[in-house]
Formats: structure tokens, C-alpha cells, sequence
């Protein structure tokens, strides 16, 4: 579904990424992980078609985003940022219902039945029903994020990109998004999420892309990569692993005491 054939990243005259090759197949989650300033974020972004790279080409279902109109990628990407984006004076419903302006031309807005069910399933998924009237000023910085994701899934898309989605969010409430992110990929839609929490990342993506150094340092699943050296190397800190019973690895910064 997705492709990255020899993807090479600028930001600001500056070669942040180099050499990076992968695909990420159809019902498939990967997170997308590494040090702050890796450039997870502008990767993610490259994926959207909303950084063009430098060099080499990234598809979706065979189709080079650079060169896909712009109605057509928002008809087969939804992405998902932590930006604070102000839409303070919408109603929750209003805010989720934008993931249905692909679905029209521009100069029609009139809700139809399958965007009234779209709108209605993401915010019933996600635990909004009851603020699907409250105006977005009244909501908390987890709930608004919460919005966001509805957002993205109202837009209806194969392919679901996500920024740091569980920021803001306490344990339960990232749980149950990530658990409804896994969830979405067994329909089929193709999830990559940037992350943070490494752990969270081995326990809810099939694989995991580790970013670091100016490439792509594994892309693999999660217990290899957590197991790997190339995981301390990335971070710059030795780490402590756990073998949980059901014989995953989870791993944290060992401390010195």
C-alpha cells in the first residue's frame, strides 16, 4: 500500500533523512519511532504528500503522492497532527464532519446519509457522542485530540497517518485509541503512527520503523527491534529489558542508583 523507494528528506537546506526503503502493506500498523529531531514528523508528512522529498519517490497503492491532485490524496490519506489547530468556536460534530469535504465538491456542502453515518461512527468509536454539540472550547486537550482522530476517521480513507495521537492522553484513554487503532487495521485501513513510547509501539504495530541518525536504523518487528543494540545506539542510553510472560520484550533506560 505504501512504498518508499530511496526517500531522501531536506528540512531548512538541511539533509535530515537519507537512504530510507520500506512498504507498509494494506491492514498493516507500523510505528514510527526515535529521538526528538529524527524526523519522524517530517516523514510522516512526506508520506501525506505534504513534504516532497529531495530524492526517490513514495507511493500509495502505486501512485506517487508528489504527483497525485491534491482531492485525490485527501480521497486516499487521512492524516492526524498534534498541531493546535483553533477551531474553538465549532461544535465537536462540525470539527469531524470536515474529514467529509473530500467526499464533495467544493462549491456542494450538504450532508448526506453516508456522512451522517461516517461522522456518527467515528465520534461513536472514539466516546464522543455525548459531546457532539459541546463547542470545542469547552473540551479538554485529550478530548479535542480525540476529535482530531474522529476527524480522520470520518474522512474514510485506506490510509490513516497519526501524529503523536495518544499525546495528552491519560493510560486509559490512550489504550483504548491505540486499541481502536489496531482495531481499524483488521478492515483493512493501513495505520502509521508516530510515537514515542517504544513500549506502546511493541504492543499495539505489527512492525516498527526506528529513526535515527539521519536513516532508517531497523524496520522490523517489535520484539527484534527492541532486543537489538542498534536500539541503545539510537537513543544514546543503555536500556533494561523486561521478558513479559507471554514472551515479549518491553524495555527502560537503565538507572543508576
Amino acid at each position: 500500500m505504501i512504498g518508499l523507494e530511496s526517500v531522501a528528506l531536506d528540512v531548512g537546506g538541511r539533509r535530515l533523512l537519507d537512504g530510507i526503503d520500506g512498504s507498509i502493506a494494506s491492514g498493516e500498523f507500523v510505528a514510527i519511532v526515535g529521538p526528538n529531531g529524527a524526523g519522524k514528523t517530517t516523514l510522516l508528512r512526506a508520506i501525506a504528500g505534504l513534504h516532497p522529498p529531495a530524492a526517490g519517490r513514495i507511493t500509495v497503492d502505486g501512485r506517487d503522492v508528489s504527483t497525485m491532485a491534491p482531492l485525490r490524496r485527501a480521497l486516499a490519506i487521512a492524516m492526524v497532527t498534534s498541531d493546535d489547530v483553533l477551531f474553538e468556536a465549532l461544535r465537536v460534530r462540525d470539527v469531524a464532519a470536515i474529514g467529509r469535504f473530500p467526499h464533495h465538491r467544493w462549491w456542494q456542502w450538504r450532508e448526506r446519509p453516508e456522512d451522517d453515518d461516517a461522522v456518527s461512527s467515528a465520534l461513536h468509536s472514539l466516546g464522543l457522542d455525548a459531546f457532539a454539540e459541546r463547542f470545542v472550547w469547552t473540551l479538554s486537550t485529550g478530548e479535542r485530540q480525540r476529535v482530531w482522530i474522529a476527524a480522520g476517521l470520518a474522512q474514510a480513507t485506506p490510509v490513516l497517518l497519526l501524529d503523536e495521537p495518544t499525546s495528552h492522553l491519560d493510560l486509559r484513554v490512550a489504550h483504548e485509541i491505540l486499541s481502536l487503532l489496531r482495531a481499524q487495521t483488521r478492515t483493512g485501513k493501513t495505520v502509521a503512527c508516530v510515537m514515542h513510547d517504544v513500549n506502546d509501539a511493541a504492543a499495539y504495530a505489527d512492525r516498527i520503523a526506528l529513526l535515527g541518525d539521519g536513516r532508517l536504523a531497523a524496520f522490523d518487528v517489535p520484539d527484534r527491534v527492541l532486543a537489538s543494540d542498534v536500539l541503545e545506539q539510537t537513543y544514546g542510553v543503555a536500556m533494561q529489558r523486561l521478558t513479559l510472560p507471554d514472551g515479549t520484550t518491553r524495555v527502560f533506560a537503565a538507572v543508576d542508583r
